[in-house]
Formats: C-alpha cells, structure tokens, sequence
C-alpha cells in the first residue's frame, strides 16, 4: 500500500502537541510492516533548523492563491534512522516565521491563506513526484482543504481519481474557523459555502470540510469517536459528525516503546523492567526527590502532573485538591509544565509555603518529564476531556499508577480498581467519573490507601506494565481503516 500522510507538524521536525508525536511514529511503524509511506509538512522555520539533513529537490510549483499565483519548492528529508522520505513545502513568505500558527497567543492573521497555499501544495506533489499514492491521510484543520479539493477539482484527474482520504481528528477544540471572504482565497465555487458543506456559522470551517468530503474519519481514541458526536465535545460540529457517524472510527495512539522504556532510557536514575521495577523504581523516587528539593520519604506517596496548566486537563481540579492535602495528608507533588498564570502563580505560592510537599517546575522539559515517570507513584490525568493522551501510557510502562478521569482515551486505556476491592484483578490505574474536586479527591484517598497495601499495589503496577500500547498495535489498525477507506472510495467512484 502507498500512503502519504500530510501533516501540519511532525517529530523530531517541528512540534506543537501530540498531533506532530502521532505524525511522527505512525510512518515508522506502518514502513515496518511493509508499507511504502511518505510525510509532507510545512518547511517551517523549526522544521529547517531542526538539524536534521535536507536537501532542495528540483521540483517548484505555482499554485492559485485567491486571484494571486505564488510559487513554492519542496525540500526533501528523512525521519532519522528509516527510509520513510519526508517532504517539506517550502514557502518562506508563509513558513519562515518564528512559531507555527502564531505568537503570544495570537494567531496569525493569514493562516487561512498559509494552509489554503499548503493543501494545494500537497495535491500538486502527488503529480511532480510522481508518487502512486493509494490512500492520502490528512490531519486536523490545517489539511481540511484536501479531501474537498480531491473531490472537487481533482476527481476526474489521472493519478488522483483512485485516491482514497482519511481525515484524523486529533482535537476537535480547534477547526480552522475564518470569515466569510477568505472562501475567495480557496479558488472554489461560492456553492460550496453553505451550511452542509464548508460554512459554519458565517465562517469557513476548515475542520467541517474536511469532514464533509473525507471518504472515512478517525479520531484518537475509540471513546472520542462517540463523545463528539454530541456536545459539549463535538465543539458545534456534533451535528455534522453524527451525519458521517457510519464513516466515523477511533483508533487509541500508541507510544514509542524505544523512547519510552525503564529498561533503557538514560534519564533515569535507574533502570528497570517489569522484573525488577520494585528495586529500581524507588532509586528513582530518591532521585526525584532530591531533584526537586523534597524530603526523601519512601513511604510517602509521590503524586505526578505533566502537562498544560489548562482547565481541560483538569488543573482547577488538582489545584483545589492540592490546596486541601497540604494541609491534612502525607503525600508529595510534583508538577511540571507551563499555561494559564493564574494556576502558574497558584503552584508557585504552593510550593514556597510547603516546601516539603509541593515543588514545581513551570517549565517544559522531556528529561525531566522521563524523571517524573519514573520517580511519581500515583500519575494525575483528571481531565476535563483527553482526545487519547499519552501520559497514562507512559505511566504504566514506568510503573506509575494512572488517577483518571473517565473520558475520551484515558476511558479507553484505563480500568478502574472498583470501590472497596481488595484485589484490583485486571485494573491498572484508578478511575472517576464526575468532573469535580470532591470527585478526585475521594479517588486520590482511595488510590493512596491503595498505595499502603503493598501487594495489592504490586499487582496493579505488575498489570500495567504487562500491557501493549506501542505504536505496533495501533498501526495494525490504521492499515485496517486504510484499507475500508480504499473499499469505500471505489464505491463511490464505482469501480
């Protein structure tokens, strides 16, 4: 199967969220089943200083912006250590910018015309490099515009007519959303701006056009797949979702079991697998501890939050928990990441006034988020909702035990020990439902209580790490999706 991913990020390239983590593995692990991939991005600014090797291709195009022809070029490059050829859309008047959709929390102002320019851009590589693609697989708003340009002007073209489109939704928060006029700078008919194809409300939807002339549509978690298709998650396109509900999948993302493995990674203190993750996993709490400037209690437990300080991974509620435990329990935090300032000022105060309790780091960094998986006990995910998330996952390949809300994937991956167990069977992490603080903090007792029985938390660690979640699992399944999209696409085209 040939398949060309488009994508507006991609690791190691350029990185914004877990979309660029999915677009970056997924190619890999599909090349490793015998699959001939390719992945097409942005040459931004990040992307070409990233240091990795590229090299100018002769191949330029003008495409049609609005009423104005611009012209572009394609470098060429690899993901390191495969064959899988990764080209990027050069366009320094679109791309060379410092960020990638926008600076101190503004967007930039062209982003319509940047992404009309590299949809367009990618339809026309198919032809000047000659690629025989069986299915294009676009993600998120930024590539909305391919599945309608497919079907609109490229239906009837050789080498496209055969192409089939899958459209990932990685974050329905986030749709393209653009006022009325910039319909002019797609090239299509006004017929098409109406409210059961490109418009929204008044404005051009990107997402919603996607949507609409994608041939399947997947989200990132089987669970995501059925919540957006009523509101609040479905973000105003719960309607039009539920219209394609027979096109609609979910397939869970994986994690790299090479990055993320105890065994081997050289952040840690020590390193462990599921064999001796009892001797070396308190080596790393040490470490953690220590790092951070807390008391070197074993027996208290660590609790760990990676992530943005923002109310859809639940930091109000950690926050209003923490505030509480300080001051009545026997438990440590540790929180890493950077957001809202009212949450960023809240933890810092934390942890001045209880130095021995809470420590903070308001700040990103991967070697410090490995450490964290290690060295924490409990991991924190109370999110409002979580399309897929990967930190529970690394959390049970680190032996961390997950406390979840149950929504979107973190419902998918996490079993809850139930109320009152006093065995956790096939449970690997604790689970709640209602989005309150009273919510987690009565979940958080159970699960630190839980914490004191020492073989009951064996074998909740033990059933954890025993679990696959690599990218080699999920990639099975998109060839599977890959494969009903084909289906699906010589049925309309009748063939």
């Amino acid at each position: 199967m040939n398949i060309l991913l488009a994508t507006p990020e991609a690791v190691p390239f350029a990185k914004t969220g877990g979309l660029a983590d999915v677009c970056g593995a997924l190619p890999v692990e599909l090349a490793r089943l015998g699959h001939r991939v390719s992945l097409i991005m942005p040459a931004y600014r990040k992307a070409r200083y990233s240091g990795i090797p590229h090299e100018p291709l002769d191949i330029h195009f003008i495409v049609p912006i609005g009423s104005k022809m611009v012209s572009g070029r394609l470098l060429r490059s690899r993901i390191p250590g495969t064959d899988v050829d990764v080209y990027l859309v050069d366009q320094d008047q679109y791309f060379d910018r410092d960020q990638l959709y926008g600076v101190n929390g503004e967007d930039y102002v062209d982003n319509c015309e940047r992404f009309v320019f590299f949809a367009r851009a990618v339809l026309e590589s198919v032809r000047l490099l000659d690629l025989n693609v069986d299915v294009l697989h676009a993600n998120d708003w930024q590539t909305g515009l391919i599945p309608a340009y497919l079907k609109i002007e490229y239906a009837r073209a050789p080498r496209y007519e055969q192409i089939a489109c899958l459209l990932t939704l990685h974050n329905m928060a986030y749709q393209g959303r653009f006022w009325h006029w910039d319909m002019l700078l797609t090239g299509l008919d006004w017929k098409y701006f109406n409210w059961r194809q490109m418009e929204y409300h008044g404005k051009l939807n990107l997402l919603k056009t996607g949507i609409i002339y994608a041939d399947t549509i997947n989200t990132v978690s089987p669970r995501y797949a059925q919540e957006i298709q009523s509101a609040p998650l479905g973000c105003g396109l719960e309607g039009v979702l539920q219209h394609r509900r027979d096109a609609m999948y979910g397939i869970l993302n994986g994690i790299d079991p090479d990055e993320w493995n105890p065994a081997t990674d050289p952040e840690l203190a020590a390193n462990y697998d599921e064999q001796t993750v009892l001797e070396g996993k308190p080596v790393c709490k040490r470490a953690l501890q220590q790092e951070f400037g807390l008391p070197e209690e074993p027996d208290v437990p660590l609790l760990g939050f990676i992530g943005r300080l923002a109310e859809q991974k639940g930091i109000d509620l950690v926050a209003e928990v923490a505030q509480r435990w300080v001051q009545s329990h026997e438990a440590q935090w540790v929180l890493l990441g950077t957001g809202n300032p009212k949450y960023e000022r809240l933890f810092r105060a934390l942890a001045d006034r209880f130095p021995r309790k809470v420590a903070a780091r308001l700040e990103f960094s991967n070697p410090l988020a490995h450490r964290i998986e290690a060295g924490a006990d409990m991991f924190l995910m109370p999110s409002r909702y979580e399309p897929c998330g990967l930190n529970q996952l690394y959390s049970l390949r680190y032996g961390t035990v997950p406390v979840v809300r149950a929504t979107g994937g973190l419902a998918d991956t996490i079993t809850g020990v139930p109320e009152g167990a006093a065995d956790p069977g096939e449970a690997n992490g604790f689970v709640f439902s209602e989005y309150s603080p009273l919510a987690l903090d009565e979940t958080l007792g159970r699960a630190c209580e839980a914490y004191h029985n020492r073989p009951f938390w064996r074998k909740l660690i033990a059933t954890g790490m025993g679990q696959d979640w690599s990218w080699a699992r999920s990639a099975a399944e998109y060839v599977n999706l890959y494969e009903t999209t084909m289906e699906r696409t010589r049925q309309t085209v009748g063939v």
